[in-house]
């Protein structure tokens, strides 16, 4: 099944691309990436088309670091109520543990592991994608945010050695200026090697209330995760609908399946796209509709439809009245 990554991961796509002489929204739209995922950084999107988009960045730039550059803006936020917790936490080792296990919550395709080894600790990272694809841009990214994650915790003088299982770029200057010289390539996995004793350093900012509370909030998610083919289709058309192209073959695609499959995927869950689409636009209406916060006009961009009489006659075979003899029935619920 296809994996999700949290659109956070797109922020400062924008200026990172401008710098290297591409247009970013061009760059979205070539691989399938709806530009309101820069708004809202808690939308899921494929892990898949992050990728490609990656890679097709460091093409078109003709840079082979575009993932590195993109991660040398990143800070503990990025990871959304995953980072709240890691610095929580009372040392790197159990921030570690915790971002190990709640990673999941923010990336799907990604897999981190701590490893203490002798006076050694590996902390390496992996992505596990639906499909083979090229991966060098979305490691770089992946191994930039972990280290300056753990920076950010072990303080600015704290120097690594840092791995990578790909062959080294013609031009070393953004690794240098971001890892400084420990860096070595073609090994056999892609992390972090420090010394043991670094994890038992103290976090400052820790508070057990917190981590308590942020700990709770990713129980609860990793309890209710995308378990579903049926729960992904729903997030993306929910994303799709505005957009007015929200068919089963613009998801499939989104879902890097063709039709067919997605048809026969949801099938197996007793599912249609269909009903998932009336489904998530019944939701949305009924909303909008008793919040009397928007024009008839603006629900029905929202939800997709060309015009307003063709929301109108979605509307009355639905529910078997006109949208606003409907909101004057049901009455405002601000």
């Amino acid at each position: 099944m296809t994996d999700l990554i949290r659109s956070a991961c797109l922020s400062s796509y924008p200026e990172v691309a401008r710098s290297v002489g591409l247009l970013p929204m061009k760059m979205l739209a070539a691989v399938g990436i709806d530009s309101r995922c820069l708004d809202d950084p808690d939308i899921k999107m494929p892990t898949g088309a992050l990728g490609r988009l990656l890679e097709a960045s460091a093409r078109a730039a003709k840079v082979e670091d575009f993932g590195l550059r993109l991660a040398e803006t990143r800070s503990l936020a990025v990871l959304g109520p995953v980072g709240l917790l890691v610095c929580q936490e009372p040392t790197v080792r159990e921030a570690m543990v915790a971002l190990a296990r709640y990673i999941r919550v923010h990336n799907e395709a990604m897999l981190i592991r701590v490893e203490e080894l002798g006076d050694d600790a590996i902390i390496s990272v992996e992505l596990r994608l639906a499909r083979p694809a090229p991966m060098r841009q979305g490691i770089e990214l992946a191994v930039g945010v972990l280290y300056r994650v753990l920076r950010s915790l072990l303080g600015p003088g704290w120097r690594p050695l840092v791995h990578f299982t790909h062959d080294a770029p013609a031009d070393r200057s953004t690794h240098r200026r971001i890892f400084g010289t420990r860096v070595e390539f073609g090994r056999d996995f892609n992390g972090i090697v420090c010394l043991r004793r670094d994890l038992d350093h103290a976090i400052p900012s820790a508070n057990p209330t917190l981590a308590r509370y942020a700990r709770l909030q990713l129980e609860g998610m990793l309890a209710r995760p995308n378990a579903t083919l049926e729960d992904k289709v729903r997030e993306l058309v929910q994303l799709q609908l505005p957009s007015g192209r929200c068919t089963i073959e613009h998801v499939a695609r989104q879902l890097d399946l063709d039709r067919r499959t997605l048809h026969r995927k949801l099938a197996a869950e007793g599912r249609t796209f269909s009903q998932i689409l009336e489904s998530v636009r019944t939701e949305i209406v009924t909303r909008m509709l008793q919040s009397g916060e928007r024009p008839l006009t603006g629900v029905a961009d929202l939800l997709g439809f060309s015009d307003l009489s063709a929301f109108s006659r979605w509307f009355r075979t639905r529910f078997g009245l006109s949208p606003s003899a409907w909101r004057m029935k049901v009455g405002p619920q601000r």
